[in-house]
């Protein structure tokens, strides 16, 4: 498997290209869109999704010019679909910008299953820090979008966050996973569930 972290987006968010046998997805597409392609030409990669963790100006300002690059499927979970297309809601007019995506192509629920070159990607839905806030499983590395940092948790006073929700997320949903499993947060630098556990 083959793994980029590109940390270059608004509020170095990170983004992430993950590929194996030519196919791969893009997670968080939140930085220039010419840095993610050169990434994704110099790994021979086909992308076949662009995933959303949440929808968060900050993890999808590139979206659209990705999905027109690559045609790639856009996919989010089902209780964020709005936050993709209002730009109130994920925070696009608070830049002075408008409209900046169109409709997912398919809307996820926990559980969701996404099979790309061999690689085996499992969605959980992790709701606090947005309604519709996902984590994204794959072997032993888990991607955590704002939901879970190293030495840290998302935020909780945006639309649709809530402290109590998002704490119980981490608990039922990430923690119960193996300690050895590696945290690719959305800022900031990778920890594993065993490091993050001590502090819960």
């Amino acid at each position: 498997m083959v793994l980029d972290c590109l940390p270059y987006g608004l509020f170095s968010s990170n983004c992430y290209i993950v590929g194996k046998n030519n196919e791969g997805i893009i997670i968080d597409p939140g930085c220039d869109p010419d840095k993610i392609m050169e990434v994704v030409q110099k790994r021979n990669l086909s992308i076949k999704y662009i995933i959303i963790t949440h929808g968060h100006i900050d993890h999808m300002i590139s979206t659209e010019e990705i999905r027109k690059r690559t045609g790639a499927d856009v996919l989010i979970h089902e209780d964020d679909a709005e936050m993709l297309i209002n730009s109130e809601l994920n925070d696009a007019l608070g830049f002075g910008m408008g409209k900046i995506c169109k409709k997912a192509d398919r809307l996820l629920q926990d559980g969701d299953i996404i099979e790309v070159g061999g690689i085996s990607f499992e969605i959980i839905h992790t709701p606090g820090h947005s309604r519709g806030c996902i984590c994204i499983k794959a072997g032993k590395t888990v991607f955590t979008g704002d939901t879970l940092f190293k030495m840290g948790v998302g935020r909780t006073d945006l639309p649709g966050g809530n402290t109590s929700i998002l704490l119980n997320s981490i608990k039922t949903k990430l923690l119960t996973l193996g300690d050895d499993v590696i945290v690719y947060p959305g800022h900031g630098a990778s920890t594993t569930i065993g490091t993050e556990k001590t502090r819960f």
